[in-house]
Order: structure tokens, then C-alpha cells, then sequence
């Protein structure tokens, strides 16, 4: 029996038992990317077609490459292990509401409400495109999202960023260069995909994206978009020492700023995902990069920084990621003004 089958005979009360226990061992382990990335194995047979055109609408409309994927992925996912796998449907005129539901049942049991409620935006998009390009009814046409419960924002503890400020000492090359992945990451709160792009020209200070002395960095978001963000002066410092011993790495003239140690090449995302994880091991710390962004919105708004400046400096369009993190911001100040305002009770 395929694991969809096996989950479709658990209770709802089971699923969502097994969602909880899921969302509770998430709060204290390192986030893993899902099981299930394996687009390039999966065969979308007859619908890999239409993938593969709405691949292209979306590349059209200059959409980031990430973006692109994770869509196209999630439409050949939702093709290859569901329809043809436990359907055996080959046309999308046959796709039903009732085919979408059971997908989202079958993530909702394996995955968080907020990873499912992604997946059906990615494939509301996709039917959205192909009802306009085949005048073709959308099976989602009257279908909600998941409701995704609200979480706290996962930001740093007092004592979990005296770890990370211990967790790098040392002059080694990796030493320093961890000790300023990790630094920029808490100054600015930027995508793993933004840092990994950095890049850097010794002859040139001006040719490349840093400009230490401005204690600015230029970075690539989505879609493309170039903005500049400001990093602290501890991350200037701690940038400044491993540009001394980047300059003495044999492949110094790449123009990529994160370099391998033993000489070797510059780090993908992939390796400074990695970095990041290793690191937070070391130290006791679970650590990923995306908790660095949470951490910094979430203390840019408590402190009372405007909210307009903080979507310039995450690169954000739209203003719904605000809502959570003033939520979270909102609660920290009224915890903090707590013993100012009831002090003198009996």
C-alpha cells in the first residue's frame, strides 16, 4: 500500500495528533527541508507538459529562479504522487476538488499546516494559469487554504546569542569567515540566497557588493531586485578580519566572497546552509538561517523601528509578513512594561 493510502485511513483525529507532535519536536530541532525534493525523479507524465508551459509563464513574468522551482515542483509533486500514482488519472479536466483534498490531507499528516497552506497556493497558482490559457474550470475554484495556526516568531534568547558570540573564536580561516556569516546574518536579517551571492573584488572595493567603510552591503532578492543593507559595526569588524586572510586564499580573485577552506572554491547556498547548521551544533544553539531574519524583524519592531524601513530592508513587497512579527514585537513590549506598570501589587 503507498503511503498516501496508509495515511487516508488515519482518523482526522489522528492527523491531527501526528500535525501536534510534528510541531512540537519542530520547536526544539533544527528544521529540515521536506522529505520529499526529489522533482527530478518524479515523472509528471501527460501533465509533465503543462508543467513544463507554466514553467515558462512563470519565467516570463521574471520571477525569481527559486520561485519558479518550487512552483513547478509542487504542481509535478502533486501530478506524479497523487494523480497518476493513486488515481490514474492522465488529463487535468479530470482533476476534482476531491483530488486536491485528499493531497492536502496527506501533507497535512507529514508536514506543518503552514508547509500544506504553501503547497495550495503553488497549485491555486497553477490552476489560476490554466483555466486562462484552455478555458478549463479550476478544481480549487471553491476550496479553502489549511488554517495554519499562529506560532511564536522562533527569535534568539539572551543566552543563545552569548553562545553564538562564543561559537567562532579563533583565527583560522573558517573561523573567521563563519564568525562573519553568522554576524551579517544577525545584523540584517538577509536571505541565505543574498548572503551566498555576495560578491566581492580585491582590486576594486567599489566593483563588488561590499562597502566596508559605508558598513553597506548590496544584495540580490527576489525577482531580481538589488537593494542595500546596513550591517553593525561588530559585522563590519569581524568582515574586515576575514578579508585579511581571504586575501592570502589561493583563489582570492573569485569574485564570490565566501571561499572553502583548504582553498577551495566558493560556498553555494547549500554550504552556507550547511555552515550555519554546523556552527549552531557546535555551540548548542538550533540553528538555521531563516531564525537569523525572524530574529531581526522581530527586534526591529520591538524596538520601535518603523515598518516601512523594515520591509526596504528585508526586501519585502507586500506587507503581510508585518502582521506576524508585530504581533510578536507587540507581545515582548507588553511583557517587558509588565513590572513598570502592575509594580506595588499585593
Amino acid at each position: 500500500m503507498s503511503s498516501t493510502g496508509l495515511h487516508e485511513a488515519r482518523s482526522p483525529e489522528q492527523v491531527a495528533a501526528l500535525v501536534s507532535n510534528r510541531g512540537e519536536e519542530r520547536k526544539t530541532s533544527v528544521p529540515r527541508p521536506p522529505r520529499v525534493r526529489r522533482s527530478g525523479q518524479l515523472d509528471a507524465g501527460p501533465f509533465g507538459a503543462d508543467v513544463a508551459s507554466f514553467r515558462l509563464h512563470l519565467a516570463a513574468e521574471n520571477k525569481a529562479v527559486g520561485t519558479v522551482r518550487i512552483y513547478t515542483d509542487a504542481v509535478r509533486w502533486f501530478a506524479a504522487a497523487h494523480l497518476l500514482k493513486e488515481t490514474g488519472k492522465s488529463r487535468w479536466e479530470q482533476v476534482e476538488a476531491a483530488d486536491v483534498r485528499q493531497w492536502l490531507v496527506y501533507l497535512l499528516g507529514l508536514y506543518s499546516e503552514a508547509y500544506a497552506c504553501q503547497q495550495y497556493r503553488f497549485l491555486e497558482q497553477f490552476f489560476r494559469w490554466l483555466a486562462l490559457e484552455e478555458d478549463l474550470p479550476s478544481p480549487m475554484a471553491k476550496l479553502r487554504p489549511p488554517k495554519v495556526a499562529g506560532k511564536p516568531v522562533p527569535f534568539f534568547s539572551s543566552v543563545e546569542l552569548s553562545k553564538l558570540g562564543r561559537c567562532c573564536r579563533g583565527n583560522s580561516f573558517e573561523d573567521r569567515r563563519d564568525a562573519v556569516v553568522l554576524a551579517i546574518f544577525l545584523a540584517t536579517g538577509i536571505r541565505v540566497s543574498e548572503l551566498a551571492a555576495i560578491r566581492y573584488c580585491s582590486d576594486d572595493p567599489h566593483g563588488g557588493d561590499v562597502d566596508l567603510e559605508a558598513r553597506e552591503i548590496r544584495v540580490r532578492g527576489k525577482g531580481g531586485r538589488d537593494r542595500t543593507v546596513k550591517i553593525s559595526h561588530e559585522a563590519a569588524r569581524r568582515l574586515d578580519r576575514y578579508l585579511r586572510v581571504r586575501s592570502r586564499h589561493e583563489l582570492a580573485y573569485r569574485p564570490g566572497l565566501w571561499l572553502g577552506a583548504g582553498n577551495r572554491g566558493p560556498l553555494d547556498r547549500s554550504g552556507i546552509y550547511q555552515l550555519v547548521v554546523r556552527r549552531g551544533e557546535r555551540c548548542g544553539v538550533p540553528l538555521y538561517p531563516h531564525r537569523f531574519r525572524h530574529h531581526f524583524s522581530h527586534t526591529w519592531l520591538e524596538r520601535g523601528g518603523a515598518e516601512g524601513d523594515l520591509m526596504e530592508l528585508n526586501g519585502w513587497i507586500s506587507p503581510q509578513m508585518l502582521t506576524r512579527y508585530g504581533d510578536s514585537a507587540r507581545g515582548a513590549r507588553a511583557r517587558r512594561s509588565y513590572d513598570r506598570v502592575m509594580s506595588g501589587l499585593p
